[in-house]
């Protein structure tokens, strides 16, 4: 018996008649087939130790960043990366794979005394076995690999089913892993919702990235089954603006934060907190940011602004906008692309989608504050909370006045945008499920910590 075929299409978004991949998705008993062939591999994975593990992944390594040019290219068609963007995303993809080709040489337990009497306790961290990972067309190289090579390092096998939208990275990515690894140790699987839900029923362990609404689904699912899950979801990013600010430099991190990518970051900010006399001085300040911001073809180094992933992405910007105060809009292109201007907008009334739900694209509400106390309130009146970026000179404020905020990373005079990928990743609410991930903090979540007596032989 097999599944009935579904087709899944990848249009490059500058120029939707260009179909980048179109292939069959595989259906569930296909994904339930891969994760049982994952698992028969799993187990000489890890038992070929860590010098073996190491070296693969550090090859892996090599041959994207080798393979970067091309890489990049594939990413501006596929998804509508800017040029310069997916440059940087294929060099910190390859600064991961490097970061974690040094985990399997890390310590796995440690070793204490017991209270009374000799022997030793022990304590090992173990591989799940099978991770599934489903990840977002936004960073169609980064977050798959930081998901993978964590779970890779520690001897899990790695089952990956990419968006929709971003399956010709996947696809290129995979063969790309596949020449360092051993069969079977990582599998990519094009698909939907079917081939998503069929992996989360399927897989030891789970990492998701992706909406809210879908993000709830999978924790629920894998929580059901018992097996550990992540999920990193949507953000309604705020930036803080203290009546001391650099004006000028945070107008232009907050326009990078809005308009970069087009907003399709769940890192993106889409509040601007302006406190007390910052309003006016930012207003202006933003808004002249803004209108300078190059959209166009993100084919072009130049260009901040590329088109949004597709139709019904556009649609929902513009809905969102409309009826609203906008002192800012950049212009975009005419063209086949599906564009929309970065865009800031005021006097947003209580209960609009924008003060509530993530819209991800490139348009951001202004708010006023009264004091600082009065923007941290404002800040955690959202569903979300992923990151704060704040901008001030006052180490008072940054220090002492921001331990209210409810998000799970906080960027002091820095964009909202922007990843460490050496340290854990993560917010509250409903951003984030589950463990953090990135940083060791990945390599924790995909393992299973074990408590070991050791004691004599003959000792009662």
């Amino acid at each position: 018996m097999t599944d009935p075929v579904s087709l899944i299409t990848s249009r490059n978004p500058t120029d939707p008649s260009d179909v980048v991949l179109r292939t069959p998705a595989p259906g569930a008993f296909a994904v339930a087939d891969a994760v049982e062939r994952a698992r028969a591999a799993q187990s000489d994975w890890l038992h070929d130790g860590a010098a073996a593990r190491s070296a693969a992944l550090g090859a892996v390594a090599t041959a994207i960043e080798a393979a970067g040019i091309e890489l990049a290219a594939l990413a501006v068609r596929e998804v509508g990366k800017p040029l310069t963007e997916a440059r940087a995303e294929v060099a910190r993809t390859v600064a991961i794979w490097r970061y974690y080709a040094q985990a399997p040489y890390e310590p796995a337990g440690a070793v204490h005394e017991p209270a009374a009497g000799p022997g030793l306790l022990l304590t090992r961290r173990r591989p799940y076995g099978v991770a599934g990972l489903i990840t977002p067309w936004n960073f169609p190289f980064a977050i798959p690999s930081w998901k993978a090579a964590p779970a890779l390092a520690a001897g899990n096998a790695v089952v990956l089913k990419p968006a929709p939208e971003a399956t010709a990275c996947a696809v290129r990515l995979a063969e790309i892993v596949q020449q360092a690894l051993p069969a079977g140790v990582f599998t990519v699987l094009p698909g939907a919702a079917t081939e998503g839900n069929a992996l989360v029923s399927a897989a030891d362990v789970v990492s998701f990235t992706g909406s809210t609404t879908v993000g709830r689904t999978v924790a629920r699912a894998a929580t059901a089954r018992g097996v550990p899950v992540q999920a990193e979801m949507g953000g309604l990013n705020a930036a803080l603006v203290l009546p001391d600010a650099d004006i000028a430099q945070a107008a232009a991190h907050i326009a990078a934060s809005i308009a970069g990518y087009a907003g399709q970051k769940c890192t993106a900010t889409s509040r601007v907190i302006a406190v007390g006399a910052a309003l006016d001085p930012l207003r202006e300040a933003l808004c002249e940011a803004l209108r300078a911001v190059p959209v166009g073809d993100p084919a072009d180094p130049a260009t901040v602004a590329g088109p949004l992933i597709d139709q019904r992405a556009r649609d929902q910007v513009t809905d969102a906008r409309h009826g609203l105060d906008a002192p800012a809009g950049a212009t975009v292109p005419d063209g086949p692309g599906w564009y929309a201007p970065p865009t800031l907008v005021e006097k947003v009334p209580a209960g609009h989608r924008l003060l509530n739900a993530e819209v991800f694209g490139p348009i951001a509400a202004l708010l006023p504050a009264d004091d600082l106390a009065h923007a941290v309130r404002i800040t955690n009146s959202v569903p979300y909370g992923l990151v704060t970026s704040v901008h001030t000179t006052d180490l008072n404020a940054a220090l002492g006045g921001l331990d209210g905020l409810d998000t799970g990373m906080i960027r002091i005079n820095a964009p909202s945008t922007g990843v460490d990928f050496h340290l854990p990743f993560g917010g509250t609410k409903a951003s984030s499920h589950g463990p953090r991930e990135q940083g060791r903090a990945a390599l924790e979540f995909y393992t299973s910590s074990r408590t070991i007596t050791l004691s004599p032989a003959g000792t009662t």
